[in-house]
């Protein structure tokens, strides 16, 4: 089993990597986050994950042991495969993800490329008590609360006929004088202000 990789980048893709260490190429598949702390013909360390499957035999390289230990929570989600938890790696940092499951904020979760309702839920069950570590600061609650509540009181002004884009702007400024809103709060001050 490939544990960790060692060597030069030798190819640099935004979700790709070749790893030449001692002469061999090692194909290996990487988050944005990952990617983003990768120098072409530089150094460098990964934490490795092989997925042995019968057609292939595929590695994921991390930057940090917590993102590989939440890949490997995500994949342990029914539904998820390694692809879409790359994908969800790539779209949300830790903390983002950590948070919305944390605080059942599917809508989120929802939001990267792969990721239905079904999907989501079951995430925020499987995963909510293995969660905490990946460090939630009190302030990142607080932008997701905000981020659900907006969410549902853009959706609620979309059934009334109310564009997304004329209203978000309104929700975001609302929003920043308001922090502790509810859904109605919101819609009622948005429908004031248009």
């Amino acid at each position: 089993m490939i544990y960790s990789l060692k060597g030069t980048v030798q190819e640099l893709n935004p979700t790709s990597v070749i790893i030449d260490v001692g002469g061999v190429g090692y194909f290996v598949g990487i988050s944005l986050q990952t990617s983003e702390k990768l120098v072409l013909g530089q150094p460098t360390f990964l934490h490795i994950q092989q997925i042995i499957r019968e057609d292939a035999h595929l590695l994921f390289g991390f930057n940090t042991i917590l993102e590989k230990e939440l890949f490997n929570l995500l994949i342990s989600v029914n539904g998820v495969g390694p692809v879409s938890a790359i994908i969800m790696l790539s779209s949300l940092s830790l903390e983002e993800i950590a948070s919305a499951i944390m605080n059942n904020n599917s809508l989120l979760l929802q939001k990267v490329k792969g990721i239905g309702t079904k999907t989501a839920e079951r995430i925020i069950v499987d995963l909510r008590d293995k969660v905490q570590k990946f460090k939630v600061s009190d302030e990142n609650i607080s932008t997701f609360v905000n981020n659900k509540v907006k969410e549902e009181a853009l959706s609620a002004l979309e059934v009334l006929g109310i564009s997304k884009k004329m209203s978000e702007k309104i929700a975001d400024r609302v929003l920043k004088q308001n922090p502790d809103f509810s859904v109605e709060d919101l819609v009622k001050q948005i429908l004031k202000n248009i």
